[in-house]
């Protein structure tokens, strides 16, 4: 096993500390796929750890991630008109976020390393799961966020698991600058998703929805921030393709929010990736305007023949309701992009009606109830009588 570079090729050994190669390219974890179990793929006993032998640490802090439901989206189905439509549901996981799995591998590779402190940059879902994992391990936390622009439910979830919360004043990207440097001068083992073994514990995704399914989406449709997630979903359904355990793979699909996506509009516009000095989304988990690992996400929607995709806040919101409304599953507005993206598409006839999809949504809308409470107006009190409340159902 060892890391390897995805813009020069260059490897380095997995046991030394280092998150980009000297070229500046990303790195990623090359498993031996002659040494992984390509027979335990038989729909039962469904958690992350269930796929150990594909990953790059054995398990040493866990707190029974993964395993997220799979739900069968039967009312959207109609309404859209779509033959096969799911959501992966990730705000099951233990701190309400997919960032679960990466935590419970990154922070698993530190205390492997025999790392004592650990930092990250976040939006808040990252600095949730970051906080609860190291109070696992009985290490040090520390997680930078914007100053003033972190969803209050994600900050407390920080605060109460022990971690020292330092706000910045600044973006994500201002953030994960100074983390970086950290790493570098303070002896700091980072958890961002330039962490390749972090990304590890998010591929899991891919493996979990093949498990549940017993077969392949056509579609894989996701939110698109940091990008790791898209990155990390693609290299779990490629190792599945190159061990030999499934026979074809899907196409990934990204959606970004219209203020912050400097990944689908260079996509769109056949251009050159640039980023966005002043990303602005109600989405708070997908507000970034220079994803870290864009390359690896653009090389995944290319290998995959897959597209990316902008949709408007409004259109975020009209689909965080639908979900809720029409299938019971209440999700933070980032992962509502990922539905909002679909019917977008849907609409404009760039993806078939007769393929199967999997939505991934990525956070509980408990994360960001404040959305839900500002764009809604409970109606004026009633008498507690009979004839009150006959009155408003009449």
């Amino acid at each position: 096993m060892v890391l390897r570079c995805i813009r020069c090729g260059r490897e380095y050994p997995e046991d030394e500390i280092r998150y980009r190669c000297e070229c500046g390219g990303l790195l990623e974890v090359v498993v031996d796929l002659d040494k992984v179990d390509t027979k335990i793929f038989d729909g039962n006993n469904i958690t992350l750890w269930k796929y150990e032998s594909w990953l790059p640490v054995k398990k040493i802090v866990s707190l029974n991630e993964g395993g997220t439901p799979l739900y069968r989206l039967n009312n959207l189905e109609k309404i859209l008109g779509v033959k096969e439509l799911y959501a992966k549901n990730e705000g099951a996981n233990p701190t309400g976020s997919f960032k679960d799995r990466g935590m419970t591998v990154g922070v698993s590779k530190a205390l492997e390393l025999g790392m004592k402190r650990v930092a990250c940059a976040s939006t808040g879902n990252t600095s949730a799961s970051l906080a609860a994992y190291a109070a696992k391990a009985g290490i040090e936390a520390y997680v930078l966020v914007p100053s003033g622009k972190i969803a209050l439910g994600k900050l407390a979830q920080a605060i109460i698991y022990g971690a020292k919360v330092i706000p910045i004043k600044g973006n994500f990207d201002d953030a994960l600058r100074v983390v970086i440097e950290a790493s570098e001068e303070l002896g700091i083992y980072m958890l961002n998703s330039i962490n390749p073994f972090r990304l590890e514990g998010q591929k899991t995704i891919a493996y979990e929805i093949y498990d549940q399914l017993q077969k392949v989406p056509d579609n894989v449709v996701l939110p698109v921030g940091n990008a790791g997630n898209i990155s990390a979903i693609w290299k779990g359904f490629k190792e599945l393709y190159e061990a030999g355990v499934i026979d074809k793979l899907p196409r990934m699909i990204g959606i970004q929010a219209e203020g912050a996506s400097p990944l689908a509009k260079a996509w769109k516009e056949k251009r050159k990736f640039k980023p966005e000095k002043n990303p602005e989304t109600l989405a708070t988990a997908i507000r970034i305007g220079n994803p870290a690992n864009w390359e690896k996400a653009w090389r995944a929607v290319e290998e995959s023949g897959g597209m990316f995709e902008i949709v408007s806040d409004e259109e975020i919101l009209k689909a965080q309701r639908i979900l809720a409304s029409k299938e019971g599953l209440f999700v933070e507005p980032a992962s509502a992009a990922s539905l909002a993206g679909l019917i977008k598409l849907l609409n404009e006839e760039k993806v078939d009606r007769d393929e199967s999809f999997v939505l991934v949504t990525t956070g509980h809308g408990l994360k960001d109830p404040d959305i839900v409470l500002r764009n809604f107006k409970l109606p004026e009190p009633i008498e507690p009588t009979l004839d009150a409340f006959r009155r408003v159902i009449e």
